[in-house]
């Protein structure tokens, strides 16, 4: 049983040094700090440079075994308040 959980972003080096969004990747553990799940954006470079935070995406989450346990799918849409019908959503 998991009663809180932690989420911790994987820094990558290449983005650090350059400036170019990568991949984002996740570790999620629990209180005692043990990685239960794993999660990975898949997403294509130009939407990630291109579209910033507002870019569409997948996330997988995988548990230990590597075995997939969620899916998270946003498509593109506008973060305008002029268009409430068209606001983000995953």
């Amino acid at each position: 049983q998991i009663d809180q959980i932690l989420i911790h972003q994987q820094i990558e080096l290449l983005e650090i040094l350059t400036g170019f969004e990568t991949k984002n990747k996740y570790e999620i553990k629990n209180t005692l700090g043990q990685r239960v799940y794993f999660a990975e954006e898949d997403t294509d470079c130009c939407s990630r440079n291109c579209c910033g935070p507002s870019r569409p995406f997948t996330l997988r989450i995988t548990d230990n075994l590597g075995h997939e346990v969620v899916t998270l799918q946003r498509p593109l849409r506008c973060s305008s308040c002029c268009f409430p019908c068209c606001l983000q959503e995953v």
